[in-house]
Formats: C-alpha cells, sequence, structure tokens
C-alpha cells in the first residue's frame, strides 16, 4: 500500500470527501488529490505528517500512527527520524542493504542481524 492509498483510506474511514475534508482543515483539495494518487510526494516535515495524523483520526503510537509515517518515509526514500537515532541500528543498515542485494554475508553478521531484530 502507498501512502497515498492509505491516506485516502483513512480519510474514507472519517466518511468525509476530500473536497469536504480539505475545507475542514485547510488543505488545497488540488495538491491533497495528488498525495492521495500519488502524484505528490508527502512532504518531509514531521511536524506537519504529525498535523495530518492527528486531522486523520490517528492516534500517537499506535501501528497506524507508524505506518502513516512509514510510508511517507518510503514514498519519500527516506528512513524514518525516529530509527535514525539508534545507533546499533543505523550501524546494522549496510548489512541489511547487502543482504537484500544477494550479497553474501558471514553467518556471523546474519546472527548479529537476526538478533539485533528480535529485539525490536
Amino acid at each position: 500500500m502507498s501512502f497515498g492509498e492509505f491516506v485516502r483510506e483513512l480519510r474514507a474511514r472519517k466518511r468525509m470527501k476530500l473536497r469536504e475534508f480539505c475545507l475542514n482543515f485547510g488543505h488545497d483539495p488540488s495538491n491533497w488529490s495528488k498525495m492521495e494518487r500519488g502524484d505528490l510526494p508527502p512532504t518531509e516535515n514531521r511536524k506537519t505528517l504529525e498535523k495530518w495524523a492527528e486531522q486523520l483520526g490517528l492516534v500517537k503510537g499506535t501501528d497506524e500512527w507508524y505506518q502513516f509515517f512509514d510510508l511517507a518515509f518510503q514514498e519519500r526514500g527516506k528512513i524514518p527520524s525516529d530509527l535514525l537515532t539508534d545507533e546499533e541500528l543505523v550501524n546494522a543498515l549496510p548489512l541489511f542493504f547487502r543482504t537484500f542485494r544477494g550479497k553474501k554475508a558471514s553467518e556471523e553478521e546474519l546472527n548479529k542481524m537476526i538478533e539485533l531484530l528480535r529485539r525490536r
């Protein structure tokens, strides 16, 4: 699911048409529509994303809250900023990337990655 699809689903869950939602929360309907269709990427501004999440009825700290941010960052090709504060996780990213590119990793490296993921 893309960020735009998720946003559209959340807005529909509030039983609000696009123009009604935009009028209530001060958004430009054309830009919001482009974002929902995937023609315009979401903002990178965390405060703005938090405001949008709240307007869409998300509760901070829930799975949907994190999904909203994860999809927004994914759409922009970025890693969520809250994950970048975890030094151990950041240091493991090169191994993760190499592994998914099909490069061989040592058994020790893979075990370390598995242990890191289990602790999350």
